[in-house]
């Protein structure tokens, strides 16, 4: 049995169409099903959680990364699937599983391809499927969410990426990878990924897999004020890892700190002196 879980105020109200749509399209293919809106912040988490405990063998989001990061963590731990039916802003996780952005294909993978393990990760306990990090990306996010009042799509993150450009400044992060040494530097980026893609279609992590057990670690240095609009141009390009600041490494675990610490977790902001961060291979199976 299928159970889908829409959330109504993603993508401006695109969620609730599409749940009604899905309602109907499974209608007409005789699939036994349910379909949920959500009314409230972490209530897709419970409705996840019940949904595998009466025995649901996929749990749809219909919604965003917010969405699907939700549904995960009720299934996480249970032998449900999950899979996703984009209706958000960004829907960066899909990107990389290879999901549709539209609705019957995304549909036609649930009903037709299996769901496969696939790795999420821990950030200080709590679930996540696509990118955490700190410092470029959350100034990004801050801009952005002021842009969405004018503009849609990867327009409101281009905004936040140009207005961060100029107006962000590296923060002192103590880190450490894996069981390595602990290091001191002032950072532009530092992030996990299990995803590639965040922000609407900025490419942080070009070659990271969900299915390989790592965490894609960046690292960014200070870039000097006069190379900004070129790393810009670099970084819309997908070439973040071209970068001379750029540091990469493919790990298990990440800890880093600073101060008055903001975190990007999956698009949205959380505060947190410490970042405690570790993959966790195969824990979700996903329709891909």
């Amino acid at each position: 049995m299928l159970y889908a879980i829409a959330n109504p105020a993603a993508g401006s109200g695109l969620g609730k169409k599409l749940g009604l749509a899905l309602h109907q399209a499974l209608e007409e293919k005789h699939i036994p099903h349910v379909v949920e809106e959500t009314t409230s912040p972490g209530h897709a988490t419970s409705l996840a959680r019940q949904a595998a405990a009466q025995g649901a063998d996929t749990v749809l989001s219909v919604g965003g990364d917010g969405t699907a990061l939700e549904v995960a963590r009720g299934l996480l731990g249970t032998s449900c699937a999950l899979g996703l039916i984009p209706a958000g802003t960004g829907n960066d996780f899909r990107k990389t599983l290879g999901i549709s952005k539209e609705t019957d294909k995304a549909l036609e993978t649930v009903l037709k391809k299996p769901a496969l393990p696939t790795d999420a990760g821990l950030i200080n306990d709590d679930l996540f499927l696509n990118e955490i990090g700190t410092g470029f990306d959350v100034a990004v996010l801050d801009y952005a969410v002021k842009a969405k009042k004018y503009c849609r799509g990867l327009l409101p993150y281009l905004a936040g990426v140009i207005c961060a450009l100029f107006r962000f400044r590296p923060i002192p992060v103590t880190f450490r990878i894996d069981d390595g040494p602990e290091e001191k530097q002032d950072l532009f980026v530092i992030a996990a990924a299990n995803g590639g893609i965040i922000g609407g279609g900025i490419v942080i992590a070009p070659d990271a897999r969900a299915d390989d057990g790592l965490l894609d670690i960046i690292i960014v240095d200070k870039i000097k004020w006069y190379q900004l609009p070129l790393r810009l141009v670099g970084l819309l390009q997908g070439k973040i890892l071209s970068f001379p600041e750029t540091r990469f490494v493919r790990a298990k675990k990440l800890s880093f700190s600073s101060p008055g610490m903001r975190l990007n977790v999956d698009g949205e902001i959380v505060s947190a002196d410490t970042a405690r961060v570790e993959i966790l291979p195969g824990a979700l199976k996903i329709h891909r």
